[in-house]
């Protein structure tokens, strides 16, 4: 669903540093890691990730570096920084707030009689 796509985008840098929050992972882990979590309910293709982490690079909320490997090419292994977790930390408590809202609104309850 176009909707669902939509909030997915939008919340993946958070997705993707509570994900850094728990250790370094390079990509292709962070996404596989989301799945996981979400019992594949949340998908990221490439395209969508790779530049959510760039994003998050050129912010500092990640760093990055090259992770030399005896099997297989290196690969770019990403770390959470100490802004990262106080951005982490913010956008949880945003993201809390605003679910409680809306859960208070879809809940329903006896509306208020006007004066």
């Amino acid at each position: 669903m176009d909707g669902e796509r939509e909030l997915l985008k939008g919340n993946t840098p958070t997705l993707i540093l509570a994900i850094l929050r728990d250790g370094p992972l390079h990509g292709y882990a962070v996404a596989r890691e989301i799945e996981r979590r979400s019992d594949n309910a949340l998908r990221f293709k490439e395209g969508t990730l790779y530049p959510a982490l760039r994003a998050l690079e050129s912010g500092r909320l990640v760093s990055s570096s090259w992770e030399v490997r005896e099997s297989g090419p290196a690969r770019r292994v990403y770390k959470l920084t100490q802004a990262g977790h106080r951005e982490l930390a913010k956008r949880t408590r945003v993201w809390s707030e605003f679910a409680a809202a809306i859960a208070k609104v879809i809940q329903g309850g006896p509306r208020e009689q006007p004066a």
